[in-house]
């Protein structure tokens, strides 16, 4: 078994395209060595700031031989197509075979197949890989005609010790040299094999592996910050990062002045880790401290005394115009920026921040009478949620959005739930993003995202299969979680209808040629058709969040298909109740004796081209069995009705399950379709009553099962 190696050496490569770029190598050379019939037992892809490197072990030295039979056209079929078959298979006349079949005589060709030589095929198929490489972005360099990722410098090709050749033009042809560290080992070297090859980069100051390059950041990082008596802030996306910037780490810590502390620390730690890629530090309490570390590609004769220093000097000027901006955007309270929200669109087709403040303010106030919060505090949040878009701050870092907010609202007297519900107000973001449960918050919260949802449905600018450019998806599971988590009792439907009111409002607000400009009227859709389109899709959403959970989503369905269930606790409530009652045996069996009556009324109320939905008589009840199933009917009717009103979806079940039994053997001991067309009738109407009664708690039509 032969081994590979390929290193593809560059430019410094964008961290953030490594990891899938050495994937993407990987993949490409594995399918073309597949196509080839070849195989290998392990291949592996690492990846530093300027090289791209796969070796392949166990791989086969060449291909196998081939024999490929191939049946052409009849022995006396016309000349020509004869010898387009000969052609076709590249053999003479000479070397194909006539064979006598129960159709007639036919001509074959066998095909002999030589395998290649591995290294051969390689070579062929490389310099196609190299130059269609799927980068996100490419550039051309001089008068090069490769696009690359950055300046494409050599190309180390092996395999078993020995060169594959191969030229991919441009200047450039495989070889067996390498070079190291930038500045550390910038000198060419000989490589003989990936062992050879990674024991030389070492020697050279570059480590290979990415998760070796991680794991020494991580435990040097925690280890200086351990001996300064804090602890390392953890961010996974900027080790990631960093684990891409150096191929010889040397992390080191730094400091920074106290006086810059009187910033918010999340605005000091966002300048240290967009600007300086700096991790930070914390004490005991989770306080930001005056130090960093940081990771260099440079390893200092001093131990890193001159980086470190050039680093604090960076740090000083980022962190001073961090201060600049703090400073600048305290002499304005929130509500002076408010204007300069109208300059700012949000959607050509729904007006500006500032036109979607006010219909936040109205949404939040009337959200938050329905759920109990301070309806001042509410339309106050609202009001403010949208002005630190229009800061200093958040115009340097926008990730800082609503938490600036949030202390510019502190610095200025606030109420703690009106600061709070700013910084709160986009949140939850994700399913790992904590919900607020603040009633302020959840008022405003809400609003936020209704309004989004109710102003792009009523544009007709919805989510179609995997687009979804203005995460209304997000938006719903937001409201999901703000509603479920907090047992918040809404119904969707008003929320939805009173949003969409707002925005028509809003738009006929409008002067008539602001109107005649985007050419689209919210109000062409009505307040009831938006409602149900979107609680079509917090269906969809909501089956979604409850798939993780192990929640069926045609119990789901089954309940949001009563009609008019549009409160998210009360729905859960019922689906849970459900899922147990199912999970029984009496459950399993007495949906199996629903579908049994629904599909026998289903045929029949189709045959007859009637309803049976009228009253049982009865005086028709001749069976026994057939009397108790009535019976047993009567008697859970108003228990069933009583336990829905008062939300015991259990209870309702409990009562359900007692007619089990009486199902079960009115099917064994009855004949529905008697010859009697009276009987019949009223057994048909008893069938209906089961339906009823049972779909009064659930839509049991539309669980599987």
């Amino acid at each position: 078994m032969s081994a590979f190696l390929l290193e593809l050496f560059s430019e410094e490569i964008p961290a953030r395209m490594q990891a899938k770029a050495a994937s993407d190598l990987k993949r490409l050379v594995s399918d073309k060595l597949k196509e080839a019939g070849l195989t290998f037992e392990a291949a592996d892809a690492y990846v530093t700031a300027r090289r791209l490197t796969l070796h392949i072990a166990g791989l086969d030295g060449e291909q196998p031989d081939i024999s490929e039979e191939r049946r052409g056209p009849r022995a006396d079929a016309p000349e020509k197509a004869i010898e387009g078959f000969l052609k076709g298979a590249d053999v003479s006349r000479d070397q194909v075979e006539i064979r006598e079949e129960k159709k007639g005589t036919f001509l074959y060709a066998v095909i002999e197949k030589k395998g290649r030589k591995t290294a051969e095929v390689l070579a062929e198929f490389l310099p196609d890989v190299i130059r269609n490489f799927p980068w996100p972005k490419s550039q051309r360099w001089g008068a090069k005609s490769l696009r690359w990722v950055r300046p494409l410098h050599s190309i180390l090709c092996l395999m078993d010790g020995d060169v594959v050749a191969f030229d991919l033009g441009d200047g450039l042809s495989s070889g067996n040299v390498t070079r190291g560290h930038r500045f550390l080992a910038p000198d060419v070297f000989e490589v003989t094999n990936f062992a050879d090859y990674k024991a030389k980069l070492e020697a050279a100051h570059v480590m290979l592996d990415p998760a070796d390059r991680k794991a020494l950041i991580t435990e040097k990082a925690a280890k200086l910050a351990a001996e300064a008596g804090l602890t390392l802030l953890e961010d996974e996306g900027l080790l990631n990062e960093v684990v891409g910037l150096a191929e010889y780490p040397v992390v080191l810590m730094g400091e920074f002045d106290k006086d810059f502390l009187d910033v918010p620390q999340e605005a000091l730690t966002s300048a240290m880790k967009s600007h300086q890629k700096y991790f930070s530090v914390v004490d005991a309490d989770g306080t930001l401290a005056n130090k960093f570390i940081f990771v260099s590609n440079m390893k200092a004769e001093d131990h890193g005394a001159k980086i470190i220093d050039g680093n604090q000097r960076v740090l000083r000027a980022r962190l001073a115009d961090t201060k600049f901006f703090w400073d600048q955007d305290l002499k304005h309270r929130l509500e002076d920026n408010l204007p300069k929200l109208n300059d700012i669109v949000f959607h050509a087709k729904l007006g500006t921040v500032g036109e979607r403040v006010g219909r936040l303010v109205e949404l939040s106030g009337y959200i938050a009478e329905k759920i109990g919060a301070d309806i001042a505090q509410a339309k106050r949040a609202a009001e403010l949620c949208k002005a630190d878009l229009v800061s200093g701050m958040v115009g340097e870092f926008a990730d800082l959005q609503g938490l600036m907010g949030k202390y510019y609202a502190e610095k200025q007297g606030e109420p703690a739930a009106v600061a709070n519900a700013i910084a709160e107000h986009y949140s939850p973001k994700g399913p790992s993003d904590k919900c607020p449960s603040d009633p302020v918050s959840i008022a405003v919260a809400l609003a936020e995202k209704l309004d989004t949802l109710v102003g792009f449905f009523g544009i007709n600018e919805k989510p179609t299969g995997s687009k979804d450019p203005f995460a209304l998806r997000r938006a719903a599971l937001g409201i999901i979680r703000l509603i479920v988590e907090n047992e918040i009792r809404v119904g969707l439907h008003d929320l939805a209808a009173n949003a969409h009111l707002i925005h028509c409002n809003e738009y006929s607000a409008r002067p008539i040629d602001d109107q005649l400009k985007i050419n689209c009227n919210p109000c062409d859709v009505s307040h009831i058709n938006i409602a149900i389109e979107l609680l079509e899709f917090f269906e969809d959403r909501l089956k979604v969040h409850l798939k993780e959970q192990g929640v069926r989503h045609d119990l789901i369905t089954a309940v949001f298909s009563l009609g008019g269930e549009d409160d998210l606790v009360r729905l859960l409530a019922r689906v849970e109740a459900l899922q147990s009652f199912l999970s029984t045996d009496d459950g399993a069996n007495l949906l199996a004796g629903f579908k049994r009556a629904a599909n026998i009324l289903k045929a029949e109320e189709k045959k007859d081209g009637i309803s049976y939905d009228g009253a049982v008589d009865g005086r028709l009840l001749s069976e026994s069995a057939e009397k108790a199933l009535y019976d047993s009917l009567m008697a859970i009717h108003a228990p069933v009705a009583e336990a829905l009103a008062q939300e015991k979806y259990d209870l309702a079940m409990t009562h359900l399950a007692t007619l089990r039994a009486p199902i079960d053997q009115f099917f064994e001991d009855v004949t529905v379709n008697s010859d009697d067309t009276d009987i019949r009738d009223n057994r048909l109407k008893l069938l209906t009553h089961i339906r009823t009664i049972m779909n009064g708690v659930a839509n049991f039509s539309e669980i599987e099962g």
